[in-house]
């Protein structure tokens, strides 16, 4: 069984204004490990990873439909990812 390390990254103004900083965020698997994470940015992105921070933001329940039927929306897992060597270019140039 093969699991989804990183998702996608998070592309908001939280997330270009740490950027600049040298953390980049990706939404990862829900069972992916910081080693794992590690692995995955450095060997997709050809960087050197400094250190790694995991959040857990929790689902809510959404109302959605006509008759606003409850929903649950999934659990996401967020890493904050310090680059030290080389950088990202996750947002284009205009």
């Amino acid at each position: 069984m093969t699991t989804i390390i990183l998702k996608s990254p998070v592309v908001t103004e939280k997330a270009t204004a740490l950027a600049q900083k040298g953390v980049y965020l990706f939404v990862v698997g829900t069972f992916a490990t910081k080693d794992q994470i590690r692995h995955a940015v450095e060997t997709y992105y050809n960087v050197t990873v400094g250190s790694i921070r995991v959040n857990i933001r929790k689902g809510k329940v959404q109302k959605v439909g006509k008759r606003m039927v409850p929903k649950l929306v999934a659990d996401k897992k967020v890493a904050y990812v310090t680059v030290t060597k080389g950088s990202i270019s996750l947002f284009p140039k205009a």
